[in-house]
């Protein structure tokens, strides 16, 4: 018989049971383009939902479905990549700014402002962190806090987990008793927990604080730093945030720690409700000092 004659449900039946199982696992094209309008928008949540979606209901076309996502993230990369190792320093950088205060009158004058700034330039291997913060505290003519802090940390990852960091610090408090302090230090950490809901990392090194206090000499001390930041992305709106340092000297303890709630509002505005415990074993004007600070702020990132 001519092969031209052989109806097409017999040469389909004589093909290997592999080829069939080939043909059956092709995408369909209204997945396909399902899924290349989910990649071509960029958005990497809907990308996910989208394939896990078509996974479902195409599985035999799973490993192609995944590859098709994988081949995005690796473009991703790429561009990201490249795009970084082309900007200049003063570029890429990514922050927020907060804000919150209070005002009142009447038997009492009392007015509070506080203001915090961050700055964050990612790169392959390097981050770069600049961070600001003012709170002014005055009631009846008697200013009772005044608190400036001000840091720059620069961080190396050498691999996924493990980093070296750098630290520089200034702050003021009065309130404290001191005028000026100033903080160097360098060590080690480590990426605990590195998850979509939850992140946390500790880092640990020798550190050399010199402060300039209201009343009496300056001092130079040498010791150990460590800290730890803590990230709970409990809903996609809402996120609970722990970070905490502290430093050990020959007779000198300091611990600050600050516990934070922010909600989402908008794309770029936030609410938060932070509360910072701060602890100095002994400074010349108290000892063995507790401060704690409540505060309700709103929050931009740009």
């Amino acid at each position: 018989m001519h092969a031209s004659l052989i109806p097409l449900s017999l040469l389909f039946a004589s093909l290997p049971v592999a080829a069939r199982a080939d043909e059956d696992a092709l995408l369909p094209p209204a997945v396909r383009e399902m899924m290349e309008a989910a990649i071509a928008n960029g958005n990497e949540t809907d990308i996910a939902t989208v394939a896990k979606i078509a996974k479902q209901t195409n599985p035999a076309s799973a490993e192609e479905i995944q590859r098709m996502v994988t081949r995005w993230k690796d473009r991703t990369k790429a561009t990201h990549e490249s795009v970084i190792r082309e900007a200049r320093f003063t570029e890429l950088w990514t922050g927020r700014i907060q804000a919150g205060g209070f005002r009142s009158t009447g038997s009492t004058s009392e007015l509070g402002i506080s203001v915090a700034a961050t700055a964050t330039r990612e790169g392959i291997e390097w981050t770069h962190k600049l961070t600001a913060s003012a709170d002014y505290r005055r009631a009846n003519g008697v200013t009772s806090r005044e608190r400036y802090f001000g840091s720059y940390e620069p961080r190396y990852q050498f691999d996924p987990r493990g980093f070296a960091y750098g630290l520089a610090q200034f702050e003021r408090d009065t309130s404290i008793g001191y005028e000026e302090r100033y903080t160097g230090s360098v060590g080690v950490g480590y990426k605990i927990i590195m998850s979509k809901p939850l992140d946390l990392s500790a880092d640990l090194g020798p550190s050399i604080r010199h402060a300039k206090y209201v009343i009496g000499p300056r001092e130079t001390k040498v010791g150990v730093r460590g800290s730890m930041a803590l990230a709970w992305r409990a809903l996609p709106t809402l996120t609970f945030k722990q970070t905490a340092s502290a430093y050990a000297e020959s007779d000198v303890y300091t611990f600050n720690a600050l516990t934070s709630v922010e909600t989402k509002v908008t794309t770029r505005w936030s609410a938060a409700f932070s509360y910072n415990v701060q602890y100095e074993s002994e400074t010349l004007l108290q000892t063995g000092g507790l401060d704690t600070l409540s505060r309700l702020t709103l929050t931009y990132d740009f």
